[in-house]
């Protein structure tokens, strides 16, 4: 283990997974690997934390996301793996109240491989799915204020996705996709794979509307996984946060990073620095080793934003300068059961000092940062 500025709290040696999420001292966990789809983790004592329950998967699936909104509503994917017969692709909901017995009341079927990352609050939520129509993922958005009974509301594709619809794709395959859409107030930031990021208008959320679109792959040789708007100002400037994916064992150059990208003007992204993470830095970076996933929980003026780096760990960046954001903290996990290193996958920030990371194959580790 490496750290620094960073204090080691807690551990649980459990399946490895693709998202942890905290409500109310409660950890929900989506795992990467069947038998076991998500966890319940009790971690009101964050020293100690405590499995309150699992939910199963088919060998088919994976379900490596979980997100709890305000009316404890637990919303988990389903997406496929393998082959099979078990398999039904969508997204699954849950009534939370008592977190330890979790009771389903809805499932919503898409099409396809199914459902990848999504983002929700209390009333939608925006998900990352193949559907019948369409080539690769696209968003589509849910309203959940009966959460019994789920509704769409709305779509967003890009050009040449919509094969029904006579479009034809510029690109091979899947590449340009619906990775993963965030919300903040009436715009949507999306990931697009190998075709970047988009910002949509969705004021009429039956009729999401691109306001604009960013592709940089090639001749950059990273997907890009995630755009986030960060929710107050930097230095007078309105910032995009966006981190591209490191999918393969290979070394790729130059490296996945994160980049900083100026939005004042929406409708023109600027790119104004980006970080990374040198693979000196690393004792053993065997495995993926670039960026994948920031911190989504941003509270006003907390320039502090952790993002995992696979076999790099958690990185701590402050970002009160977009234009030169710059370390100040890492944590890096031994790596577990005969690993060749660790894989820090997703992060968690309750805004109280209280970071929740869990790898990529095993172990989820509670961390405090230093004041």
């Amino acid at each position: 283990m490496k750290i620094h500025n960073l204090k080691h709290v807690g551990h649980l040696d459990i399946p490895g997974g693709g998202q942890v999420y905290v409500k109310d001292r409660v950890a929900y966990i989506g795992h990467m690997e069947p038998p076991v789809g998500t966890s319940v983790v009790d971690v009101s004592d964050p020293g100690s934390p405590k499995i309150l329950t699992q939910l199963g998967v088919p060998p088919t699936t994976h379900a490596h996301k979980a997100r709890v909104n305000g009316n404890n509503i637990l919303v988990v994917n389903r997406e496929r793996i393998s082959d099979g017969p078990a398999f039904r692709p969508g997204i699954e909901l849950f009534d939370v109240s008592v977190p330890a017995r979790p009771r389903q009341i809805a499932f919503v079927e898409t099409a396809g491989v199914g459902v990848h990352r999504y983002d929700l609050d209390d009333r939608y939520v925006y998900i990352a799915s193949e559907m019948e129509g369409y080539r690769g993922a696209i968003s589509v958005i849910y309203d959940l204020s009966d959460p019994v009974h789920p509704r769409e509301t709305g779509k967003w594709w890009l050009p040449g996705q919509w094969t029904a619809g006579g479009e034809t794709p510029a690109w091979p395959g899947t590449r340009h996709r619906t990775h993963h859409p965030l919300r903040a107030g009436d715009r949507l930031y999306i990931g697009c794979w190998f075709g970047g990021y988009a910002i949509a208008d969705i004021t009429d959320l039956a009729r999401p509307r691109t306001v604009a679109y960013r592709r940089y792959s090639p001749p950059y040789p990273a997907p890009t996984h995630t755009a986030m708007r960060i929710p107050f100002k930097l230095r007078g400037r309105d910032i995009m946060v966006v981190s591209d994916e490191h999918i393969t064992d290979e070394r790729l150059d130059p490296c996945p990073f994160l980049w900083m990208v100026d939005i004042t003007d929406e409708t023109n992204p600027i790119p104004i620095a980006s970080f990374i993470v040198p693979e000196t830095a690393v004792t053993n970076r065997a495995g993926r080793f670039g960026c994948h996933q920031p911190q989504e929980q941003l509270y006003n003026g907390d320039t502090v934003l952790a993002v995992t780096w696979f076999s790099g760990g958690l990185r701590l960046v402050d970002i009160k300068d977009p234009f030169q954001p710059t370390e100040i903290g890492y944590f890096i996990p031994d790596p577990v059961r005969g690993f060749r290193s660790a894989q820090s996958n997703d992060v968690f920030y309750d805004g109280n000092g209280l970071l929740y990371m869990i790898d990529r194959y095993n172990g989820l580790d509670i961390l405090e940062r230093r004041r």
